[in-house]
């Protein structure tokens, strides 16, 4: 089940890296490399960290996948009425895919609740920020307002759940409270409070 989440989640990171190259408007290369950077760079991450072989290295069908994506949105983008819009959403499904398989992987090496925690986040997180600062474009994980991180959090947490209901229900639930939470903040504005500069006392 892990290794179809990480089929799942690089294959639709590497959509959303494709067509963040075709408003680039970036050649089929730059496709590729983009859908690769974002399909793949928070599951690289995760590995290393963790000091395992990274997944496309295990299982080079990885890579496989990355280009087919760029390769299909390279001849389709066009066709698409925003594909800003459509970076969003599958931002969210690949974030909720991708929180569960890295928080999954690191609960079932047997690595403490916290460390579980903050492998899903930065599985879900990683790629798409690289994606956004290599395009130039200001990161969704850092925009003022959007809830991103938050989302990658929570639906973390689930993972922790895993020896009550199983890894299965609580992957399931790290999906749904990771893709609700990111769906409210692009559809409805959810958002945390911010900020806000203070005068300094005299």
């Amino acid at each position: 089940m892990l290794v179809a989440l990480d089929y799942l989640s690089v294959l639709v990171f590497a959509l959303t890296g494709a067509l963040t190259a075709s408003r680039a408007q970036l050649d089929l290369v730059g496709f590729a490399f983009l859908a690769s950077l974002t399909g793949l760079g928070g599951g690289t991450l995760r590995d290393v960290l963790l000091d395992r072989n990274p997944i496309w290295i295990a299982d080079p069908a990885f890579l496989g996948i990355c280009v087919c994506a760029a390769l299909l949105v390279f001849f389709t983008a066009h066709r698409l009425e925003s594909r800003l819009t459509a970076i969003l959403w599958l931002d969210a499904a690949a974030l909720s895919v991708a929180v569960a398989a890295g928080a999954g992987v690191t609960h079932q090496l047997g690595q403490p609740g916290l460390i579980v925690v903050v492998m899903g986040m930065l599985t879900g997180c990683a790629g798409g920020l690289m994606r956004d600062v290599v395009a130039n474009e200001v990161p969704l994980v850092l925009k003022r307002g959007e809830i991103y991180v938050t989302a990658a959090l929570l639906g973390s947490m689930a993972i922790l759940l895993t020896p009550l209901i199983g890894l299965l229900f609580s992957s399931l639930l790290c999906g749904a409270i990771t893709f609700t939470m990111r769906a409210g903040s692009i559809r409805l504005g959810w958002s945390l409070p911010t900020y806000k500069p203070r005068p300094p006392r005299r």
